[in-house]
């Protein structure tokens, strides 16, 4: 039995669909991504799940619990982290575990929670002293401290520094690490990619694709891009010409080639024959932002 089954999920405000028929599961032990761009339903779609908003239509069901009759029953087995956490400025680390943690009949340990998200230096230390990434560490322990089975983290990333992301990501690795499902809510494609076994691409209130990150950047076809930068004059137009060639662009020194097939084998050789050395080669694959981009572009479309 999945974790969460979603089937038809509706919510409107007023005249505006927020979530029009979304539809998805979750197995047990995986980290599942709900990705998409700001304002597509996401964070809407999350609420649902854990009952902080009533559904207009669908069905909703996380451990064969409905969210929105069974509230109590959920908040036994799911730990949540919003967006936007806030305690008190004065209250410490291990303060507010011990408090949250006093919530429930059988509680994680405090002291064990602090260990494992890296806190042990910061548990005296106050909220209001606490950086970004320590904050989040925080509302992440405050999510698992009820020894939930399903933990939902929405934009835990959101507003950090490239090295506390990083951070963040090996944190939850280590909540999967201990059996725990977790949904994951982001519009970040590097967080997708690297943390999720399957991803729900939602867009304008809809769910555009669904599949794992390696099914999704595959399916935006074999694009290729070759990068690099050169002093000597570029054959553009004998470029062009080849077969595999789909763009060729030149911004003063940088190069860009785009195509599918050998299409480094025939740009090199090409290159070569007509004398041209280039530096900084990279060479780049179809990826979940090439995907992204043109799933939500598709929607744009569609919806115009």
């Amino acid at each position: 039995m999945p974790v969460i089954e979603v089937e038809g999920l509706r919510k409107t405000y007023r005249d505006h669909v927020a979530v029009d028929d979304v539809s998805f599961s979750v197995e047990s032990g995986e980290i599942f991504g709900i990705l998409g761009p700001n304002g597509a339903g996401k964070t809407t779609t999350v609420e649902c799940l854990t009952g902080l908003r009533r559904r207009d239509g669908g069905r909703v069901s996380v451990f064969g619990h409905d969210p929105d009759t069974d509230r109590d029953a959920l908040r036994e087995t799911v730990g949540v982290q919003l967006q936007h956490s806030e305690l008190q400025p004065k209250m410490t680390v291990r303060e507010a575990l011990g408090l949250y943690a006093s919530f429930y009949a059988d509680p994680a340990d405090p002291d064990e929670l602090i260990d494992t998200l890296g806190l042990r230096d910061r548990a005296s230390a106050y909220w209001g002293k606490l950086s970004g990434g320590q904050r989040q560490r925080v509302a992440i322990a405050l999510a698992l401290v009820g020894n939930p089975r399903l933990a939902v983290l929405d934009e835990l990333t959101t507003g950090l520094d490239p090295k506390s992301r990083r951070d963040t990501w090996e944190v939850v690795e280590r909540v999967r690490d201990r059996g725990v499902t977790v949904l994951l809510v982001t519009h970040f494609m590097a967080e997708a990619q690297h943390l999720c076994d399957r991803i729900a691409v939602i867009a304008r209130g809809r769910v555009a694709a669904l599949d794992t990150p390696e099914g999704l950047a595959s399916a935006a076809g074999s694009t290729q891009r070759m990068r690099f930068h050169t002093t000597q004059p570029v054959p553009v137009e004998e470029l062009r010409a080849l077969p595999v060639v789909t763009e060729v662009v030149v911004d003063g020194a940088a190069v860009t080639v785009r195509g599918e097939g050998e299409l480094v084998f025939a740009v090199s050789q090409l290159l070569g024959a007509a004398g041209v050395t280039p530096s900084n080669l990279r060479v780049e694959h179809a990826s979940l932002d090439d995907a992204f981009l043109a799933i939500t572009g598709q929607l744009t479309e569609e919806a115009a």
